[in-house]
C-alpha cells in the first residue's frame, strides 16, 4: 500500500459545478462562434464589476493587450514604457505594432512598475506607459496616472493578475484609458485561455468594437445602424467563443467566493511565514494599505538563487510543485533586440532570482496547505511546525474585509 501523501500541484482549475451545464445550453443554443450569448453575459458582468465604458471578451490576454496598442496607434518609432518584470506578451503587443518597449526596474516593495522610473525612461517617442499590476497588486496608479497626463500619454493596464483586486477603491483594469484581463488557467477565475479588454474611453468603444470583430463594422449592423457590415479598419479574430464564455460565466458568478477562498489560504500562509520574515531568511508579500489585492500568487523572496534552487529541490522531493516566475525581458534574447534598458535593474534581477511561488488555487485543502508550511518551515531549520488547528481563516470573514 502506498501511504505516500498526494503530489500538491502548484494550481488548480476551480469548479464552480456549472460549467459543463452551461457549455451545454451554449451548445444548445446552436451559437459557438464569439460574441455570443455568454460572451454577453460575461461583458455585462465585468461592465458592472469595473465601470469600464466596454468590454470585449478575447481569446486571450495577449489578444487584448494587442488590441489595446492597436488602438493606442503604436507603430515603428513609437515607445512603450513597461517594467521588464513581466510576462513577454506585455512587450510583445508593442513589437508585432513596430514599436519599442522601453523596460524600467520594478519597486522593492509590491514588485510593480517603480513610477520614479518614468521620467528618464520618457523621450519625444514615448506614447503609452503599461504598468503591471503583479500579483493582482495594484501599481501607484495616481502617480502614474498624473505623470502620463501631463505629457499626454496613454495608460494601458496590464491587469491580468487583477481581477477582483482594486487600488484607491478602482477596480484594476478601469483607471487608464485601456486595460487587459486574463482568464488563463493559472488565473483566479478561467475558461482555460481567454481575456478581456477594458475600454475606459469613450474615444476608443467604437475603434475597439471593429478591431475586435476583424475590422468590419459588424456590431453597428447587428444595432441596426448600418444595412450590412463590411471591412473598414484593421483587426483580426479576437473574440472569444462563447463555449468558452459559458465556462468563464460560470467562473465570474461566483467570483466573489473564488476570491474570498484565495485569500484564506494567502493569510493562512502569511501568517505562517511571518517568523520567518523576522529571522530575515525570507521576504513575503506586501500590500500597501491602499490596495485590496485579490490573492493571485504567493510568493516568498529567499536569500540568492542557490537557497530558491535547493528549496524547490526540497519542496519537489515532498511532493509539492513550488515554481519561479519571470526571466526579466531586458536581459532577454528578444529584449535586447527589440526593446531598449533604461537605468539600472537591480531590482529585477534580484527579485528574479530570488522569488519562489507556493501553490494556491481556491479549494486548496488546508492539510495541504499545512503540508506546503511546514515543508517550508523544515527547510529553514525551524524546530517546531504549524498545527492543524492553526486553520485558514473562513471565507466568510473575508468577505467582510473586501467590502
Amino acid at each position: 500500500m502506498n501511504l505516500e501523501p498526494a503530489p500538491i500541484p502548484f494550481n488548480r482549475p476551480y469548479e464552480t459545478g456549472n460549467e459543463l451545464t452551461y457549455m451545454r445550453v451554449a451548445m444548445g443554443n446552436g451559437r459557438l462562434a464569439g460574441n455570443g450569448p455568454f460572451a454577453g453575459r460575461c461583458t455585462a458582468l465585468l461592465e458592472r464589476l469595473t465601470g469600464a465604458r466596454r468590454a470585449l471578451m478575447t481569446h486571450s490576454c495577449t489578444g487584448a493587450l494587442e488590441m489595446a496598442l492597436t488602438l493606442a496607434e503604436i507603430g515603428p518609432g513609437d515607445e512603450v514604457v513597461m517594467p521588464s518584470f513581466t510576462f513577454v506578451s506585455t512587450a510583445n503587443s508593442v513589437v508585432t505594432r513596430g514599436g519599442t518597449p522601453v523596460f524600467v526596474d520594478i519597486r522593492p516593495d509590491t514588485l510593480c512598475l517603480d513610477e520614479a522610473r518614468l521620467e528618464d525612461a520618457v523621450t519625444e517617442r514615448t506614447k503609452a506607459i503599461v504598468p503591471v499590476h503583479y500579483a493582482g497588486v495594484g501599481c501607484e496608479m495616481t502617480t502614474v496616472v498624473d505623470f502620463a497626463s501631463q505629457r499626454d500619454l496613454l495608460v494601458i493596464e496590464d491587469a491580468a493578475q487583477g481581477i477582483a483586486a482594486s487600488v484607491d477603491g478602482r477596480p484594476l483594469g478601469s483607471i487608464g484609458q485601456l486595460g487587459a484581463l486574463s482568464f488563463h488557467e493559472t488565473k483566479n477565475v478561467s475558461c482555460g485561455e481567454g481575456g478581456a479588454l477594458l475600454v475606459n474611453d469613450d474615444r476608443f468603444v467604437e475603434r475597439a468594437e471593429i478591431i475586435h470583430e476583424k475590422g468590419t463594422d459588424r456590431q453597428r449592423f447587428y444595432r441596426g445602424l448600418v444595412d450590412k457590415y463590411t471591412w473598414v479598419d484593421v483587426g483580426s479574430s479576437y473574440v472569444l467563443s462563447d463555449l468558452a464564455a459559458a465556462c468563464l460565466f460560470a467562473q465570474l458568478e461566483r467570483l466573489d467566493t473564488i476570491t474570498a477562498m484565495r485569500l484564506g489560504t494567502w493569510m493562512f500562509y502569511n501568517e505562517a511565514f511571518a517568523e520567518l520574515e523576522a529571522e530575515g531568511v525570507v521576504q513575503r508579500p506586501f500590500v500597501p494599505d491602499n490596495a485590496f489585492h485579490n490573492a493571485h500568487m504567493y510568493y516568498l523572496l529567499v536569500a540568492d538563487l542557490e537557497t530558491r534552487t535547493a528549496l524547490i529541490e526540497w519542496l519537489t522531493d515532498n511532493g509539492i510543485n513550488a515554481v519561479f516566475h519571470y526571466v526579466p525581458l531586458h536581459s532577454s534574447a528578444a529584449g535586447r533586440r527589440y526593446g531598449r534598458a533604461t537605468g539600472s535593474f537591480d531590482v529585477t534581477t534580484s527579485v528574479s532570482d530570488r522569488l519562489l511561488r507556493l501553490p494556491l488555487w481556491a479549494g486548496l485543502p488546508q492539510a495541504d496547505a499545512l503540508r506546503v508550511v511546514n515543508a517550508v518551515r523544515v527547510f529553514f531549520g525551524l524546530a517546531s511546525t504549524v498545527a492543524e488547528d492553526d486553520a485558514a481563516p473562513a471565507p466568510t470573514l473575508l468577505r467582510r474585509r473586501a467590502v
